[in-house]
């Protein structure tokens, strides 16, 4: 496929069409079937994301997306390089005050953007290293609005952490707001800051992940839900979904709509714990599940992707870095090692190959693990002693039947390729299955 990337800048330039705008929205703990474009969302919030089904009805919904990781730093930490966390350590969520943060050995995809001409920003949560030399301005952003933690609450408060505050390139800000709202307004003053050239734009929303603390006047606007988790949860959902409309709005009132690749996912599987349903899928947030592991995934790009189109292939967050340097015409190298590539070519209708394969794991050699090839997945809870099993993903999205039994060569045949991926990892620098732990 990297021949492809010189081909697609000389047609940019023969065409005379300028590079595309990237903007990333990128919830946090949302439910697979919390948006009213997907096809499992309840009635109760069907009506509650209009922005955010916007994209999908004026673009592309894709139905086999993945991230990474099943917890949020590392979903973010293969997201931002292309790579697999787990090469380098990253298997578990960083915890508060870690010394450490992301390998600096690693480069992020932003780096690379920088370097074919983009302006790059990030908006929102980081959760990738406190110390200096892991901050964002230092792995590629040229501006950071946010905060270095995993999350915060969401008014202001009186007092609060260095690494909770939301900062500007390193200088805290005032404590002022609701947060969800400041991450959106951010996202809009970076956008008219920068509209004279092309930009990369990471939005990445806390909301809907804990604490439970929707405004009132959000509150009011599911007034129909009854249950109070649940409630609390969905204020969260329209504050974002409110936010996700002001960026759409400014990209519009800026005239960039059109030349703007804006693409919707959520970090990891839904926290059910914290009201999010993840309908008709096994598992949540923190599993190598389905429900831990697959995402609402959302694309827009006007003239490039059919209004209301439906993706089957198979693509994953490690595929972001890949295709965003594709589009701005950009060649993709060999020595760069990335485990992630390109998905341009699925957006004029054409399928993924079945043979994509996906690995993922988490808390170490320990741990659970589970990979997905084609239409097959095997899942192994090696922390629960669950044994392996295998499922046909096209006929059982919930994972509930094992055919292990049926097909047991192809299930050996997997398990190999499982055991050979997982030969080339670290063992966690941080966390469940650290050496030592």
């Amino acid at each position: 496929m990297i021949f492809r990337f010189g081909f697609v800048f000389a047609l940019l330039v023969l065409n005379g069409l300028s590079r595309p705008n990237i903007v990333v929205l990128y919830s946090d703990d949302a439910g697979y079937a919390d948006f009213g474009f997907q096809p499992g969302c309840r009635e109760e919030m069907k009506a509650l994301t209009p922005h955010i089904d916007r994209i999908a009805k004026e673009g592309a919904r894709f139905t086999n997306a993945y991230m990474c990781g099943s917890v949020c730093s590392p979903s973010r930490a293969g997201l931002m390089t292309g790579r697999y966390p787990q090469r380098f350590g990253y298997d578990n969520n960083l915890p508060p005050g870690t010394k450490n943060g992301l390998e600096l050995k690693e480069t992020f995809g932003a780096k690379r953007m920088q370097k074919i001409g983009y302006k790059t920003g990030l908006i929102g949560k980081w959760h990738l290293g406190y110390p200096e030399a892991y901050h964002p301005n230092m792995r590629g952003f040229d501006w950071f609005y946010g905060l270095l933690q995993g999350a915060r609450p969401y008014p202001a408060q009186k007092k609060i952490s260095d690494h909770k505050v939301i900062q500007e390139n390193g200088k805290n800000t005032p404590e002022e707001g609701y947060v969800t709202d400041r991450f959106g307004d951010a996202a809009c003053r970076f956008i008219r800051e920068n509209k004279e050239e092309p930009f990369y734009l990471f939005v990445s929303f806390t909301s809907p992940h804990g604490p439970l603390q929707p405004k009132e006047s959000d509150l009011s606007r599911v007034a129909h839900i009854k249950e109070k988790k649940r409630k609390s949860y969905a204020g969260l959902i329209v504050s974002l979904d409110d936010n996700v409309g002001k960026v759409l709005d400014c990209l519009k009132s800026e005239g960039l709509e059109e030349n703007t690749l804006v693409l919707f996912t959520n970090d990891n599987g839904g926290q059910t714990q914290s009201g999010a349903n993840n309908f008709p899928l096994q598992g949540k947030k923190g599993t190598v599940w389905e429900g831990g592991v697959r995402v609402p995934w959302a694309m827009r790009w006007p003239g490039k992707i059919k209004k209301g189109s439906v993706v089957n292939g198979v693509v994953s967050s490690l595929d972001l870095t890949p295709t965003f340097l594709e589009a701005g015409g950009a060649e993709v190298k060999e020595e760069w090692k990335l485990d992630g590539r390109s998905f341009l070519n699925l957006l004029d209708g054409s399928e993924e190959p079945t043979e994509r394969i996906l690995f993922w794991r988490q808390g170490g050699s320990k741990g659970p693990r589970a990979m997905r090839e084609g239409k097959w997945k095997v899942v192994e809870d090696r922390k629960k002693g669950m044994k392996a099993t295998l499922f046909n993903l096209s006929k059982d999205i919930g994972e509930a039947t094992d055919l292990s039994g049926l097909e047991g060569e192809r299930f050996k045949a997997m398990l190999k390729k499982l055991d050979q991926w997982e030969s080339e990892l670290e063992e966690p620098r941080w966390g469940p299955g650290k050496v030592g732990e």
